[in-house]
């Protein structure tokens, strides 16, 4: 379960902690401040659940208009869904609409590898670099191939998995 804070901008009125839209709903329009006035305007920051979801919330920039998206986000989407999310938005710097956005519109490769060599050394398994004969394959130098696929490659960690994307 994901629980958000609602944080009032009015300095005179206290926040309250909710996990799910309607609740959000309820207890906004039903916030005063310390002078009976209405609260209007919130912060909203994430305060607990799942990992990839806390990294989720911080690419999303999470805002009161689009709680409701979130919550359908948070509920919906896979975790590969919400990691090619959090890398085309919060890292490739991709724009999106909540309101008709999904993370399948975002070209985006993901590989869970320790590293760019692991990932030389699978490409050439894969046979991206065509037949390697045997006798040769001892004399493959992953290093190198490795600083060249970081020209087109990024290393980062999300929700504790180290993971290599490219943004086309």
């Amino acid at each position: 379960m994901t629980t958000l804070f609602a944080q009032p901008y009015d300095i005179s009125a206290h926040g309250f902690y909710f996990d799910s839209f309607d609740d959000f709903a309820r207890n906004s329009i039903s916030l005063r401040n310390d002078y009976g006035d209405p609260v209007e305007e919130f912060e909203i920051q994430f305060i607990d659940g799942d990992n990839i979801d806390c990294a989720l919330a911080s690419a999303w920039s999470l805002n009161q208009g689009d709680i409701s998206v979130f919550f359908d986000a948070v509920s919906n989407w896979d975790d590969h869904q919400k990691m090619v999310f959090i890398i085309a938005v919060g890292e490739c710097g991709y724009s999106f609409d909540p309101a008709s956005g999904h993370p399948d519109d975002f070209e985006v490769d993901i590989y869970e590898m320790d590293s760019l060599v692991a990932l030389a050394e699978s490409f050439v398994d894969e046979g991206l670099y065509g037949d390697i004969p045997e006798s040769l394959a001892f004399y493959i130098d992953y290093e190198a191939i490795a600083r060249d696929l970081s020209v087109d490659f990024t290393e980062t960690v999300i929700a504790g998995k180290r993971l290599i994307y490219t943004c086309r």
